[in-house]
C-alpha cells in the first residue's frame, strides 16, 4: 500500500539523524517537494544519483525542494557512517534524512527504493513512482507542477 495521490504530506519525525540540515513539514509547506527514497546497499539508487542531482540543479530556480530519505534495507544498511560517505561521495547536498527505524518510510507506506513522491506547494501529493523507470515516469509530473511557474 502506498499513499495516494492527493494525500498530505506526512510528518517527517523520529529520523535517525539528518546530515546537510534538518527540514520539517512546515517548512516545506508553500515550496513543491520531491522526496527521493535509496538505500545504500540499492545499485540502481545509486546509479540514478546523478539524474537525481540534475533534477534538483534544474528546477532550483521553481523552488523544488529536495529531500533524500535513506531507507536501510538490511541491518548492514543501517550503519551511519557509510551512509553519509555515500551522500558526500555522491555530492547530495540537498537535505537527508537516516531513517532507521523506517519512521518516514512508514509514514509514506513506502517499500521500495528508489522510490519517488512529489508534493505540490499545498503539501498534496501530485505524483509517486518507484523502481527502474521512476524516474522517467516522474518527468512529466515533476513538468506539470513546475514547467509553468514562470
Amino acid at each position: 500500500m502506498a499513499l495516494r495521490l492527493r494525500t498530505e504530506m506526512p510528518e517527517l519525525k523520529d529520523v535517525t539523524e539528518w546530515v546537510n540540515g534538518e527540514v520539517t513539514k512546515e517548512e516545506l509547506k508553500g515550496k513543491p517537494v520531491l522526496f527521493h527514497f535509496w538505500s545504500i546497499s540499492c545499485g540502481l539508487c545509486k546509479k540514478s544519483m546523478p539524474e537525481v542531482l540534475k533534477i534538483r540543479d534544474d528546477y532550483k530556480d521553481t523552488g523544488l525542494q529536495v529531500v533524500g530519505i535513506h531507507m536501510p534495507r538490511s541491518e548492514k544498511d543501517t550503519d551511519r557512517k557509510a551512509v553519509k560517505e555515500t551522500i558526500e561521495k555522491h555530492e547530495l547536498t540537498h537535505p537527508q534524512a537516516i531513517d532507521n527505524r523506517h519512521s518516514v518510510v512508514d509514514a509514506f507506506e513506502n517499500e521500495f527504493v528508489p522510490a519517488f513522491y512529489l508534493f505540490d506547494a499545498e503539501g498534496l501529493l501530485r505524483h509517486r513512482s518507484a523502481g527502474e523507470k521512476a524516474l522517467k515516469m516522474l518527468e512529466r509530473p515533476l513538468e506539470r507542477l513546475l514547467g509553468n511557474q514562470e
